[in-house]
């Protein structure tokens, strides 16, 4: 009997993975072309990597960095909450909703970044004064819009930044909302939501896994974008603060590599923040079984042997 179960049992497979020559010639260039850059980079005087290492951590260079993450922050928690509310407009029944976020994607989607930050910054030039009050009568309040741009202008920074980001963020979450079936509407309604309810409580949060990584990317976007915001003019942030010091010890080349590596650094951070983000929401949406999963599994599968067999 035992010798029928051994000749029954199949040998195993040995698997010999095909070889491919072709990439390791590639790879070994690519090593090499790396290595020779890496060298010339070093031996080059035109990097100053004297002055690159004097500046790196230079008082004004670090808090350059910390006004580019106020705005890049700021920026975006305004973009996202403005988004998602233009999201719903976008996608709500009533025409008058309908058409202003459409006209609101046009003007903002359609325009570049920089032009609308120069005209942010010229909003006090455009509109000296706002006044709320009854038409044609007397004026209760009034805004001196000239004033309070120049006093703030971080604050014009932000408000320019997050709107352009409300654009592509509301396209991001209503791409996510239409990812969710149809049925899960139909289901709150008849569970006695309202629509809004409806979007607040059952769609957006299963919406989330479509919409994150999207966010993760947009919001590695708004970090660079936050170098144009020169044209308000706001000057404080990381670019800015290189483009002063290097406008008095007239040396470019290694002013921009100290802000490229700040910009690198905070970078790869939140690149590693977008993985655990997107780790978190995809859970149960894969197919792919954990290896405690696949052990689990094949354990019940085994074989029950009864005793005396």
């Amino acid at each position: 009997m035992a010798d029928m179960q051994t000749s029954d049992t199949p040998t195993p497979i040995k698997a010999v993975p095909l070889k491919h020559p072709g990439q390791w010639v590639v790879g070994v260039v690519i090593v090499a072309l790396a290595a020779l850059f890496v060298y010339g980079a070093a031996t080059n005087d035109a990097y100053k990597w004297s002055t690159y290492g004097d500046y790196l951590f230079e008082q004004r260079i670090l808090s350059g960095v910390g006004y580019t993450l106020a705005l890049t922050v700021v920026s975006m928690i305004f973009g996202v909450i403005l988004g998602v509310v233009v999201a719903v407009m976008r996608m709500s029944p009533n025409a008058v909703f309908r058409w202003t976020s459409w006209v609101y994607l046009w003007v903002f989607r359609g325009t570049p970044v920089y032009v609308q930050l120069v005209l942010w910054g010229l909003v006090g030039s455009i509109y000296q004064t706002v006044n709320l009050g009854v038409p044609w009568g007397p004026t209760l309040v009034q805004f001196d819009i000239q004033e309070f741009s120049l006093k703030n202008v971080f604050v014009v920074a932000v408000i320019g930044l997050a709107l352009n980001e409300a654009a592509y963020m509301a396209e991001i979450v209503r791409a996510g909302i239409s990812s969710v079936g149809e049925g899960q509407m139909e289901a709150s309604t008849a569970l006695g939501m309202s629509w809004w309810q409806a979007m607040r409580r059952t769609v957006l949060p299963q919406a989330m896994r479509v919409i994150i990584p999207p966010t993760g990317n947009e919001v590695i976007s708004m970090l660079k974008t936050t170098s144009l915001v020169s044209a308000v003019p706001f000057t404080l942030d990381l670019f800015g603060r290189q483009r002063d010091i290097s406008g008095v010890n007239f040396q470019p080349i290694p002013m921009l590599l100290v802000a490229s590596t700040w910009y690198l650094v905070v970078t790869s951070v939140l690149m590693v923040g977008q993985h655990y983000l997107e780790k978190h929401y995809s859970k149960g949406s894969s197919r792919e079984l954990s290896g405690r999963q696949l052990a689990a599994l094949a354990a019940a599968n085994e074989p029950i042997v009864e005793e005396g067999k």
